[in-house]
């Protein structure tokens, strides 16, 4: 069985909107209905947890469970950090799940062939990110600003999300984090600290995470080009 968190908690201040920017509209749907509807769709997924602002909970249910009829979603209230809300929906895994995807739901572009790539890559990893080949030369600078090192281009990936990990791995990650303190920057961070060995699955580009005003244009692009692609 398959389980995959989206986390949709956090307020976007960046956004500069007075709501959560999971509820902004994108081309007619909310963002993370998009995000949703991708996982939902997928015959590979079989149960999601969506990490929702208390603020927001009654909100979620009647503008996006109910307006899009979604069906046996679960919603857990998510955590001042990011990583307390993913803390929050593992208690709430179905007992029979065995690979768990973790996503953020400003990333509504998604692919469902690239989901299905990352559950096959994971059965056999143990764990597994989607990350795409960092196209820019990055710099290493030390505290005054000035550079230290020039990494090696080619070994560069960002990462992006989903990220999938066998169950036992990520609840496991998780704990040791939440009794030791530890606060990362993405979730396997927290494997990695283990000593887990996590391997990546080349992505899209378009699997953009929406955080600022800009990047609702280029959201609307991006929907442009899959509509024209759908039509021929």
């Amino acid at each position: 069985m398959n389980s995959v968190i989206i986390v949709a908690a956090g307020r976007g201040t960046r956004m500069n909107r007075k709501i959560n920017k999971a509820f902004i509209d994108i081309d007619g749907k909310q963002m993370v209905a998009h995000t949703i509807d991708t996982f939902y769709n997928c015959p590979e997924i079989d149960e999601i947890i969506v990490a929702v602002s208390k603020y927001d909970l009654s909100k979620f249910r009647d503008e996006i469970l109910k307006t899009h009829s979604y069906k046996n979603i679960k919603m857990v209230v998510g955590g001042k950090e990011r990583q307390d809300s993913i803390y929050n929906a593992l208690k709430k895994l179905d007992p029979r799940s065995e690979i768990v995807l973790i996503h953020d739901g400003a990333r509504p572009f998604i692919e469902e062939d690239t989901v299905v790539k990352l559950i096959e890559k994971t059965k056999h990893t143990g764990a597994a990110i989607v990350a795409v080949p960092v196209k820019d030369t990055v710099k290493v600078i030390d505290e005054e600003g000035i550079i230290e090192s020039t990494p090696k281009r080619s070994r560069l990936w960002a990462a992006q999300t989903p990220q999938a990990f066998d169950r036992n791995i990520i609840v496991e990650a998780h704990e040791k984090a939440h009794n030791e303190g530890f606060l990362g920057t993405d979730d396997s961070m927290l494997v990695e600290k283990m000593g887990v060995r996590v391997s990546i699955v080349e992505g899209s580009y378009e699997n953009i995470k929406i955080t600022t005003p800009e990047d609702l244009d280029i959201a609307q692009m991006i929907l442009n080009k899959q509509k024209k692609n759908i039509k021929r």
